[in-house]
């Protein structure tokens, strides 16, 4: 899963609104805990993804969301002590001890394990829609050192992997069992750091960046840029509202207490007009 430029709205806006919608809709994510809310900001989350010509390896990660979901579901159930509504009675368990399952901490690790999913699809949409070039770029004010040096980091991905083969190849060629995938990836990755700050002193000797850069040309704002600007100020008021002002409460303990009302529904439907309504402007989205 990596970024490739494509012809979607959100590839066309600037990297620094890109990167706000994300955050706006992860803040979305930490702040709401009504299920249907967060449901509905999971299904959004797919939807920018498709909106983004990203669909496919974003409905890819939204399957390898499922274990990880369903492991914090069945950890808190297992865990968490609280809630009066027993429905299963395992009786005595090792290290665990008396354990009883309840309605109450299952539910939570159902609202847990939602959460987490939008986070993680958050973290997918990022990768797959955001110029990494870009979001680079704009830390090149504060350390033009440090944006070199992560930037041939992050392009050496292709040097490792012929790294990684070759050292697989050398270890075949010795006797006993072949290294895991994981020991690959350790001694690959160890000196990934080291091996692009070396060449970014190299090419800094070589006078890389040592004049005097030229005068930066600020980009005019799109109306791309405007609409996805505008779209996560909205989204994260409307979670810090809710969050802050009660609204769509839910709270699991000591008994389950949720707001499934007209208000619940009216955000439940907003926050994905939101979210959605810049990916319907598709003009000047051209590679």
């Amino acid at each position: 899963m990596s970024y490739r430029r494509r012809d979607s709205p959100l590839h066309a806006t600037r990297a620094g609104c890109a990167c706000c919608y994300c955050l706006a809709l992860a803040l979305a994510a930490l702040m709401l805990d009504n299920p249907l809310l967060l449901a509905a900001l999971t299904l959004t989350l797919l939807l920018a993804g498709t909106g983004a010509r990203v669909g496919g390896p974003l409905r890819r990660t939204a399957l390898l969301t499922i274990p990880l979901a369903a492991a914090i579901v069945v950890i808190n159930a297992l865990v968490a002590r609280d809630g009066l509504h027993v429905i299963i009675r395992l009786g005595q368990l090792p290290v665990l001890g008396h354990t009883d399952i309840t309605l109450e901490a299952t539910a939570y690790g159902g609202v847990l394990a939602l959460r987490g999913a939008a986070l993680i699809l958050c973290g997918g949409l990022y990768t797959l829609a955001v110029d990494p070039d870009q979001v680079l770029a704009l830390f090149r004010r504060v350390s033009f050192h440090s944006a070199l040096t992560a930037t041939i980091a992050t392009r050496m991905v292709p040097v490792l992997a012929r790294d990684s083969r070759r050292l697989a190849d050398a270890q075949r060629c010795r006797a006993g069992s072949p290294p895991s995938r994981l020991a690959l990836m350790r001694a690959v990755s160890s000196g990934v750091l080291d091996r692009a700050l070396d060449v970014a002193a190299a090419l800094e000797v070589r006078g890389y960046g040592a004049v005097r850069r030229p005068p930066r040309h600020r980009r005019p704002w799109s109306r791309h840029d405007l609409a996805f600007a505008a779209a996560a100020f909205l989204i994260a008021a409307t979670a810090i509202v809710v969050r802050v002002g009660g609204l769509a409460a839910f709270h699991a303990y000591p008994v389950l207490r949720a707001t499934f009302g007209a208000g619940t529904i009216a955000l439940a439907v907003a926050l994905p007009a939101i979210a959605l309504l810049p990916f319907a402007d598709r003009r000047g989205i051209a590679r």
